[in-house]
């Protein structure tokens, strides 16, 4: 592993094969994003796109999840503190643009819950692999803001508008095969294939021609690009929600395991 890579402590990189990067989140709290985890996983794209020596990335989650979103330590700073809150934003707007921008092909491994910055990652990649009883959830509405993150540039576009509606307001959870029928991710394979067949994936396209498949990544990603005024007026929004008084009952809800009284 070339020590491009130290500079992000709290991701784990190995090398399945040598032109695979696989990046694993592995933490605390089901792999909760905090405030490391969540800048490094804005920051590390542009370093893989620019690492000649990586052709496809994989993103997975350690032990019994991918990510159970962010920890409610950073979103209870970014509720009190305005500073914080403009820097998350910034971080929260360069994760899914720069993972939109990466010119590697990503592809995500998908199991146990999938929620907040860590489900923009996994469904932004270009191949999603979802275990059967994967749960993703977008919690937004439930904690009291806006739907942010990647949810308004990229479920109109996956799963349609009318699933996207209903799943962002409700904050219904998902199964990872109810995910792939209504188009939301890639693939929904056995739980205990999740793992085995995205690096079969991240196999067959690190195997193809580099620019026939980044240049197909790029064309096709400018539906993404095309929905970016969408997405930045949503994550205005989110984070001008986190001023508001309704986020205050949403994570004293999460915090006391019940549902919120808005």
């Amino acid at each position: 592993m070339t020590d491009v890579y130290d500079r992000f402590p709290a991701l784990r990189f190995d090398r399945p094969e040598d032109t695979i990067l696989r990046i694993t989140l592995d933490g605390p709290n089901l792999n909760a994003v905090g405030t490391a985890e969540h800048e490094q996983l804005a920051d590390v794209w542009p370093v893989i796109d620019r690492d000649p020596s990586v052709r496809v990335a994989v993103v997975q989650g350690a032990g019994r999840a991918f990510s159970a979103g962010g920890s409610f330590d950073l979103v209870q700073e970014m509720a009190d503190d305005p500073v914080v809150r403009t820097r998350v934003l910034r971080e929260a707007r360069d994760l899914v643009y720069n993972v939109i921008n990466c010119s590697t092909p990503i592809v995500s491994a998908i199991h146990g819950p999938a929620v907040g910055a860590g489900l923009a990652v996994a469904l932004l990649a270009d191949v999603s692999v979802a275990g059967r009883t994967a749960k993703i959830v977008d919690g937004h509405t439930r904690l009291g803001v806006a739907a942010g993150d990647h949810a308004v540039i990229s479920w109109p576009l996956l799963c349609g508008m009318a699933k996207a509606k209903y799943y962002l307001l409700t904050c219904e959870a998902l199964t990872g095969e109810e995910a792939e029928r209504i188009g939301l991710v890639s693939v929904c394979v056995d739980d205990d294939q999740v793992h085995d067949r995205a690096l079969e994936i991240a196999r067959k396209l690190a195997a193809g021609s580099p620019s026939a498949v980044t240049f197909t990544k790029y064309a096709l990603n400018n539906w993404y690009r095309s929905a970016g005024p969408a997405f930045d007026a949503s994550l205005a929004l989110e984070f001008y929600g986190f001023g508001l008084p309704d986020v205050a009952e949403g994570i004293a809800a999460h915090r006391e395991r019940r549902p919120p009284r808005f």
